[in-house]
């Protein structure tokens, strides 16, 4: 297989094609003979620890930790396609997943802001729970006798 293209995370963090490897296999599902005979499943790896160079260790820290479900034994990052039946089609959509992958895992999170109840929803809660008691209440049991 031929050099396989960058990912291009960002306009400054590219990642080499040369750090990912590709392995095709037969790709289940319905096809009938085209099925059994083509190898049109794509099995992309990214080599986490040779990015480290070009995105850096923190980087790499916080992909491990964000895909931590998409990385395989020795700690690469696996991306399987096998939506289409061309093997260049699963390839490429491969490729856009895995950028967009590592894109989202990379962007910044937002804070979250600590806020509390309004007083007049604390006011409305307590008032709501109240009604509610005054059902409940109503509803029990009682002893009418003299």
């Amino acid at each position: 297989m031929a050099d396989l293209r960058d990912l291009q995370i960002s306009e400054k963090v590219v990642i080499p094609g040369g750090l990912l490897a590709v392995r095709f296999a037969r790709s289940g599902g319905p096809g009938g003979q085209h099925v059994n005979k083509v190898e049109s499943k794509v099995d992309l790896r990214l080599d986490l620890n040779a990015c480290v160079e070009f995105i850096g260790e923190a980087r790499v820290v916080r992909l491990r930790s964000e895909l931590a479900t998409r990385l395989d034994g020795d700690g690469n990052l696996q991306i399987v396609s096998s939506e289409h039946r061309q093997q260049s089609m699963n390839l490429e959509s491969a490729l856009k997943r895995m950028e967009n992958l590592i894109r989202e895992a990379l962007a910044p999170r937002k804070r979250r802001r600590k806020t509390k109840p309004t007083r007049s929803s604390a006011r409305r809660r307590l008032q709501e729970k109240r009604e509610r008691g005054d059902i409940k209440r109503l509803r029990q049991d009682r002893d009418f006798r003299d």
